[in-house]
Protein backbone atom coordinates (compact mmCIF):
# COMPACT_ATOMS: atom_id res chain seq x y z
CA UNK A 1 0.00 0.00 0.00
CA UNK A 2 1.57 3.47 -0.66
CA UNK A 3 1.47 5.99 1.51
CA UNK A 4 -0.77 7.87 0.11
CA UNK A 5 -3.37 4.90 0.12
CA UNK A 6 -2.20 4.85 3.46
CA UNK A 7 -2.99 8.61 4.61
CA UNK A 8 -6.45 8.72 2.39
CA UNK A 9 -7.34 5.43 4.84
CA UNK A 10 -6.22 6.30 8.09
CA UNK A 11 -8.57 10.07 6.90
CA UNK A 12 -11.36 7.97 6.45
CA UNK A 13 -11.17 5.98 9.64
CA UNK A 14 -10.33 8.43 11.78
CA UNK A 15 -13.87 10.40 10.21
CA UNK A 16 -15.49 7.32 10.92
CA UNK A 17 -14.38 7.26 14.75
CA UNK A 18 -15.75 11.10 14.85
CA UNK A 19 -19.07 10.83 13.81
CA UNK A 20 -19.51 7.36 15.54
CA UNK A 21 -18.35 8.73 19.23
CA UNK A 22 -20.48 11.70 17.95
CA UNK A 23 -23.94 10.04 17.23
CA UNK A 24 -23.22 8.08 20.38
CA UNK A 25 -22.59 11.28 22.58
CA UNK A 26 -25.91 13.26 20.65
CA UNK A 27 -28.10 10.58 21.06
CA UNK A 28 -27.08 9.88 25.05
CA UNK A 29 -26.72 13.69 25.90
CA UNK A 30 -28.74 15.62 23.05
CA UNK A 31 -28.01 17.20 19.97
CA UNK A 32 -27.71 20.80 21.98
CA UNK A 33 -25.79 19.95 24.90
CA UNK A 34 -22.16 18.15 23.46
CA UNK A 35 -19.81 20.16 22.50
CA UNK A 36 -17.16 19.90 19.90
CA UNK A 37 -14.74 19.55 22.19
CA UNK A 38 -16.25 17.22 24.17
CA UNK A 39 -16.54 15.18 21.11
CA UNK A 40 -13.07 15.34 20.69
CA UNK A 41 -11.88 14.19 23.92
CA UNK A 42 -13.95 11.22 23.60
CA UNK A 43 -12.59 10.09 20.41
CA UNK A 44 -8.75 10.90 21.33
CA UNK A 45 -8.32 13.63 18.60
CA UNK A 46 -7.69 17.09 18.62
CA UNK A 47 -10.20 19.57 18.45
CA UNK A 48 -8.80 20.67 15.24
CA UNK A 49 -9.43 17.49 13.56
CA UNK A 50 -13.26 17.19 14.48
CA UNK A 51 -13.23 20.45 12.60
CA UNK A 52 -11.55 19.55 9.77
CA UNK A 53 -13.28 16.68 8.97
CA UNK A 54 -16.55 18.16 10.02
CA UNK A 55 -16.89 22.31 9.83
CA UNK A 56 -20.37 21.93 10.86
CA UNK A 57 -21.44 20.60 14.15
CA UNK A 58 -25.01 19.73 12.53
CA UNK A 59 -23.00 17.38 9.27
CA UNK A 60 -21.43 15.39 12.70
CA UNK A 61 -25.41 14.00 12.48
CA UNK A 62 -25.29 14.20 8.77
CA UNK A 63 -21.65 12.58 8.01
CA UNK A 64 -23.23 11.67 4.30
CA UNK A 65 -23.70 15.26 3.59
CA UNK A 66 -22.16 15.25 0.53
CA UNK A 67 -23.92 11.94 -0.86
CA UNK A 68 -27.29 13.91 0.61
CA UNK A 69 -26.39 16.83 -1.60
CA UNK A 70 -25.11 15.07 -4.90
CA UNK A 71 -27.06 11.69 -4.88
CA UNK A 72 -29.98 13.79 -7.15
CA UNK A 73 -27.92 14.80 -9.70
CA UNK A 74 -25.36 11.93 -10.03
CA UNK A 75 -28.02 9.40 -10.24
CA UNK A 76 -29.72 11.37 -13.35
CA UNK A 77 -26.01 12.24 -14.86
CA UNK A 78 -25.47 7.98 -14.83
CA UNK A 79 -28.98 6.74 -16.45
CA UNK A 80 -28.61 4.92 -19.37
CA UNK A 81 -29.58 6.22 -22.88
CA UNK A 82 -33.39 6.68 -22.89
CA UNK A 83 -34.21 6.73 -19.59
CA UNK A 84 -35.99 9.88 -18.27
CA UNK A 85 -34.38 11.54 -15.23
CA UNK A 86 -37.55 10.21 -13.15
CA UNK A 87 -37.10 6.60 -14.05
CA UNK A 88 -33.61 7.03 -13.17
CA UNK A 89 -34.82 8.82 -9.53
CA UNK A 90 -36.85 5.51 -9.31
CA UNK A 91 -35.22 2.70 -10.20
CA UNK A 92 -32.31 3.82 -7.68
CA UNK A 93 -34.81 4.57 -4.60
CA UNK A 94 -36.03 1.12 -5.43
CA UNK A 95 -32.69 -0.15 -5.47
CA UNK A 96 -31.85 1.20 -2.28
CA UNK A 97 -35.29 0.18 -0.50
CA UNK A 98 -34.30 -3.75 -1.27
CA UNK A 99 -30.97 -3.45 0.19
CA UNK A 100 -31.44 -0.30 2.98
CA UNK A 101 -29.57 2.55 2.73
CA UNK A 102 -28.22 5.83 5.22
CA UNK A 103 -29.49 8.10 2.40
CA UNK A 104 -33.08 7.09 3.07
CA UNK A 105 -33.60 8.88 6.65
CA UNK A 106 -32.42 6.20 8.87
CA UNK A 107 -33.89 3.51 10.85
CA UNK A 108 -31.97 3.91 14.00
CA UNK A 109 -34.98 5.57 16.50
CA UNK A 110 -32.60 7.24 18.65
CA UNK A 111 -31.06 8.79 15.81
CA UNK A 112 -33.94 9.90 14.04
CA UNK A 113 -35.62 11.20 17.05
CA UNK A 114 -32.86 13.36 17.73
CA UNK A 115 -33.20 14.45 14.05
CA UNK A 116 -36.69 15.47 14.58
CA UNK A 117 -36.58 16.85 18.23
CA UNK A 118 -33.53 19.72 17.12
CA UNK A 119 -34.69 22.84 14.71
CA UNK A 120 -31.08 23.28 14.25
CA UNK A 121 -30.60 19.56 12.79
CA UNK A 122 -34.16 20.24 10.47
CA UNK A 123 -32.74 23.57 9.23
CA UNK A 124 -29.99 21.62 8.09
CA UNK A 125 -31.87 18.52 6.96
CA UNK A 126 -33.36 21.78 4.94
CA UNK A 127 -30.28 22.71 3.59
CA UNK A 128 -29.49 19.78 2.12
CA UNK A 129 -32.19 18.89 0.46
CA UNK A 130 -32.74 22.59 -1.25
CA UNK A 131 -29.07 21.71 -2.35
CA UNK A 132 -29.68 18.51 -3.43
CA UNK A 133 -32.71 20.27 -5.72
CA UNK A 134 -30.43 22.43 -6.66
CA UNK A 135 -27.13 20.48 -8.28
CA UNK A 136 -30.29 18.28 -9.73
CA UNK A 137 -31.70 21.49 -11.16
CA UNK A 138 -28.06 22.45 -13.23
CA UNK A 139 -28.07 18.97 -14.41
CA UNK A 140 -30.95 19.28 -16.20
CA UNK A 141 -30.41 23.19 -17.36
CA UNK A 142 -26.79 21.77 -18.86
CA UNK A 143 -28.53 18.60 -20.62
CA UNK A 144 -30.92 20.30 -21.75
CA UNK A 145 -30.04 23.33 -23.08
CA UNK A 146 -32.37 25.23 -21.27
CA UNK A 147 -31.59 27.91 -18.97
CA UNK A 148 -35.44 28.77 -18.20
CA UNK A 149 -37.16 27.33 -15.37
CA UNK A 150 -38.36 24.11 -16.83
CA UNK A 151 -35.48 22.23 -15.15
CA UNK A 152 -35.65 23.87 -12.21
CA UNK A 153 -39.60 22.54 -11.90
CA UNK A 154 -38.72 19.30 -12.91
CA UNK A 155 -36.13 19.20 -10.28
CA UNK A 156 -37.92 20.57 -7.77
CA UNK A 157 -40.82 17.76 -8.01
CA UNK A 158 -38.37 15.03 -7.97
CA UNK A 159 -36.34 16.64 -5.32
CA UNK A 160 -39.77 17.18 -2.81
CA UNK A 161 -40.03 13.07 -3.29
CA UNK A 162 -37.05 12.54 -1.85
CA UNK A 163 -37.34 14.73 0.81
CA UNK A 164 -40.42 13.67 1.70
CA UNK A 165 -39.69 9.97 1.70
CA UNK A 166 -37.10 11.28 4.14
CA UNK A 167 -38.79 12.41 6.45
CA UNK A 168 -41.58 9.39 6.22
CA UNK A 169 -38.44 6.83 7.10
CA UNK A 170 -37.88 9.36 9.93
CA UNK A 171 -41.14 9.34 11.18
CA UNK A 172 -42.22 5.94 10.85
CA UNK A 173 -38.26 5.48 12.84
CA UNK A 174 -39.52 7.59 15.58
CA UNK A 175 -43.22 5.57 15.98
CA UNK A 176 -40.81 2.83 16.79
CA UNK A 177 -41.38 0.27 13.33
CA UNK A 178 -38.78 -2.10 12.48
CA UNK A 179 -36.54 -1.61 9.39
CA UNK A 180 -37.47 -4.08 7.54
CA UNK A 181 -41.32 -2.62 7.99
CA UNK A 182 -39.96 0.92 7.10
CA UNK A 183 -38.49 0.18 3.84
CA UNK A 184 -41.13 -2.00 2.36
CA UNK A 185 -43.05 1.34 3.55
CA UNK A 186 -40.67 3.86 1.59
CA UNK A 187 -41.11 1.63 -1.76
CA UNK A 188 -44.26 1.21 -1.55
CA UNK A 189 -44.61 5.65 -0.62
CA UNK A 190 -42.08 5.98 -3.32
CA UNK A 191 -43.74 3.87 -6.07
CA UNK A 192 -47.37 5.94 -5.61
CA UNK A 193 -45.15 9.35 -5.28
CA UNK A 194 -43.49 8.84 -8.63
CA UNK A 195 -46.74 7.41 -10.17
CA UNK A 196 -48.50 11.25 -9.52
CA UNK A 197 -45.65 13.16 -11.04
CA UNK A 198 -45.43 10.24 -13.93
CA UNK A 199 -48.50 11.87 -16.15
CA UNK A 200 -46.51 15.04 -16.21
CA UNK A 201 -42.58 15.05 -16.05
CA UNK A 202 -42.06 10.99 -16.69
CA UNK A 203 -40.88 11.27 -20.12
CA UNK A 204 -38.21 14.08 -19.21
CA UNK A 205 -34.86 14.08 -20.20
CA UNK A 206 -35.37 10.50 -21.76
CA UNK A 207 -34.13 12.61 -25.19
CA UNK A 208 -31.14 14.35 -22.90
CA UNK A 209 -30.27 11.09 -21.98
CA UNK A 210 -29.70 9.43 -25.47
CA UNK A 211 -27.99 12.58 -26.74
CA UNK A 212 -25.91 12.97 -24.02
CA UNK A 213 -24.30 8.55 -24.13
CA UNK A 214 -23.97 9.21 -28.02
CA UNK A 215 -21.40 12.08 -27.77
Amino acid sequence: MTAERLRDRTKRQTRQLISDVATGLFTEKGFGNVTIAEIATAAGVARMTVTNHFPLKEDLVFDLAGELRAHLAKTVAAREPGTSALEALRREYTAKTGCGNDTLGGTDPAWAKMVCESPVLLARLRELHDQAEAELAARLAEESGDDGIVPKVVAAQLAAVNRLLFHHALRRSVAGDREPEILRSLAKTAEDAYAVLAPSIGDYGRTFATRQNSH
